[in-house]
């Protein structure tokens, strides 16, 4: 049954980590779309091309995933196999899964991050094992202020620096310049999105692994796992992301070049930071997302289309406590179902 469980985790994961993509390929790609330096074609080719590469450059955010958010090693304790640790995994990914469906049916750009984040804890916390809710305050909460922020106030800053040197230039040559130079800032992001959101697949399917004796944790995450993993974020990239290209690109404001090109540059830089520095699991669309406000409150505070960022902000308030509550309501029915 175990190996069985092992599989249907693996398989999810894959799962998840597609959603992931076409749910989150919009956040790489959106504003080069919306200024037109890039063809959605030409835009999600780069994106699901550079997603894989992002995902095979490192496993420092996929650790944190596996280690450092709940005790699976103390469900596999307390039972003597890892049948439990392995029914919390499923649970925690099926919450991810549902809410990321929700959200993208809405077209709402939540973070695909905390949901498979708050599933993990859900689950957890329904299987009574243990919770670090240290390293989830210090590497999952704290970021989570913290990158937004950053993304927001950087992106503004760096654009009143970028007007003030360009303020004698003719707007034409500028938009012209930045549509080029915009090619070259959705591929750091989209590299930034693979270095982050892959990992955290990566991580639950090394969990899985390593219950069932595929891995030995001392000697880090497989191959094959990575692989897989950037594989899977490729080709759900690839899928597309149209709903949620729309509100990042449209309804919040809408971008020229040199916006675009400041908010994805910006937005590129927090993720590098926060995944080799922190090693930290921060949300891609967090950050892109309050760096596309910030760039735009640039030219006015009304600029930004403040209603459509509140309907944003209540999906992000939501995503960790909703996939958790879903997490943990399946945990309690599969429980008794996988036994």
């Amino acid at each position: 049954m175990e190996i069985a469980l092992a599989v249907i985790v693996v398989a999810l994961a894959l799962s998840f980590d597609f959603t992931n993509g076409f749910h989150d390929a919009a956040n790489a790609i959106a504003t080069s779309v919306s200024t037109r330096a890039l063809t959605p074609r030409a835009a999600l080719i780069l994106a699901a091309v550079l997603n894989f590469v992002g995902a095979m450059l490192g496993t420092t955010v996929a650790n944190t995933i596996a280690h450092d958010i709940v005790h699976l090693d103390e469900a596999t304790q307390t039972t003597g196999s890892g049948h439990l640790a392995l029914v919390i995994i499923v649970a925690a990914l099926i919450g991810a899964i549902v809410w990321n469906l929700i959200t993208w049916w809405f077209g709402l750009p939540s973070s695909s991050t905390h949901a498979l984040i708050g599933g993990l804890v859900g689950a957890g916390l329904v299987a009574n094992i243990g919770v670090f809710w240290d390293h989830v305050v210090a590497k999952v909460v704290v970021p989570m202020i913290v990158s937004p922020l950053i993304g927001f106030f950087g992106a503004y800053i760096v654009m009143v620096g970028v007007l003030w040197l360009l303020r004698k230039a003719s707007p034409n040559k500028v938009n012209r310049r930045f549509r080029i130079a915009q090619t070259a800032s959705a591929a750091a992001l989209a590299l930034g999105h693979g270095l982050q959101d892959a990992q955290k697949t990566m991580g639950v399917m090394f969990m899985a692994a390593y219950t069932v004796g595929w891995s030995d944790p001392n000697h880090g995450i497989p191959l094959w796992i990575k692989v897989a993993a950037a594989a899977a974020i490729s080709l759900g990239t690839a899928a597309g992301g149209g709903r949620i290209m729309r509100t990042l690109g449209r309804k919040i404001i809408q971008v020229d070049p040199a916006r675009g090109f400041v908010a994805e540059s910006v937005s590129a830089l927090v993720l590098y930071v926060m995944a080799m520095g922190m090693h930290a699991p921060v949300s891609t669309t967090h950050t892109v997302t309050t760096a596309i406000m910030g760039v735009g409150a640039t030219k006015r505070l009304s600029a930004v289309r403040w209603g459509m960022a509140k309907t944003i902000l209540l999906a992000w308030v939501l995503t960790l406590p909703a996939a958790a509550t879903v997490a943990g309501l399946f945990f309690l029915v599969l429980q008794p179902l996988l036994a």
